[in-house]
């Protein structure tokens, strides 16, 4: 069954275009389901699988207490694996057509409120080389909504000050076009113009538009580290991370104004159902300000 999984795979990352994160999950519930076949079923061959052995692998990812966005993601990775045998006729008929993946329920992402943003964005010192870097960084990721593997994936040939746009180049490989605020596009000039230059000595050929002290690009791993020092410099009481700030973004945006199917296209969704995800967020923020302005919101 491995070589059908290695063809799936391939599929999908040539035919579909999938970002590396996506194929690794894929890669990984398929395997898990091949194993149980193998190991638990004493089936070695996909046309031997039927519904019944599926639905024994469900009952025994449940048994395992998974969350239910997790059984829900391997359910969705067989039926497509199934799919796409189907497809290239290595089966007559598919044994998951009749799975559902749970319902699970949507849940607002949690969004920094405009204070905290101007808080965050403010902490980093433009007195050193670092720090100019660290702001940029920040306020491009709050300008843009990008994710942080497409921020630190940035070259400086992505960048058009002039015109006040960058190119982003999603996971899947397609490029977006977003516009750059003026203050982003006034923090990045100055980190290009002296930081960035500074940051990377002598090694001038560096196409990485964020650079760390070895010159070289920053990594993801490095930003994490980044932004949780200037949360807490901020006095952020909730535990953020990088993608706090896309949220952010997407919910603002949402809030004063903007129309789903330009959010949409900003963020990269292919979608419009994940970009709703921020109208409840809105809806939380909302429910907030009447809780606490409303003289008769809470009868204590």
């Amino acid at each position: 069954m491995n070589k059908h999984l290695r063809a799936f795979i391939h599929f999908l990352s040539e035919e579909k275009g999938l970002s590396r994160n996506t194929l690794e999950s894929y890669e990984r519930d398929i395997t898990q389901f091949i194993t149980f076949m193998d190991d638990n079923r004493q089936i070695h061959e996909v046309q031997a699988i039927k519904k019944t052995d599926i639905a024994q692998y469900i009952y025994h990812v449940k048994q395992l207490g998974r969350a239910p966005s997790t059984l829900s993601r391997s359910i969705v990775s067989i039926r497509s694996f199934f799919h796409y045998l189907v497809r290239q006729q290595s089966i007559t008929q598919d044994p998951s057509m009749d799975m559902e993946a749970p319902k699970l329920e949507k849940k607002a992402p949690y969004v920094l409120s405009v204070a905290e943003i101007e808080r965050l964005l403010n902490a980093p010192s433009t007195a050193s080389q670092q720090g100019t870097r660290d702001k940029a960084m920040l306020e491009v990721l709050y300008a843009t909504g990008i994710r942080v593997s497409e921020l630190i994936s940035l070259d400086v040939d992505h960048i058009h000050l002039d015109l006040g746009f960058i190119r982003c180049i999603g996971g899947n490989g397609k490029e977006r076009i977003i516009p750059l605020g003026r203050i982003a596009a006034t923090c990045l000039a100055e980190y290009m113009k002296d930081a960035r230059v500074k940051l990377l000595k002598d090694r001038v050929e560096e196409t990485a538009l964020f650079v760390n002290q070895l010159s070289t690009r920053l990594t993801r791993q490095g930003f994490w580290k980044i932004i949780k020092k200037y949360a807490r410099e901020a006095e952020i009481e909730h535990e953020i991370t990088p993608h706090t700030l896309r949220h952010s973004f997407a919910a603002h945006l949402i809030e004063n104004g903007a129309d789903l199917r330009s959010v949409q296209e900003m963020l990269g969704h292919a979608d419009i159902s994940t970009t709703q995800i921020y109208t409840l967020a809105m809806k939380r923020s909302m429910k907030d300000v009447y809780e606490r302005a409303h003289p008769r919101a809470r009868m204590t």
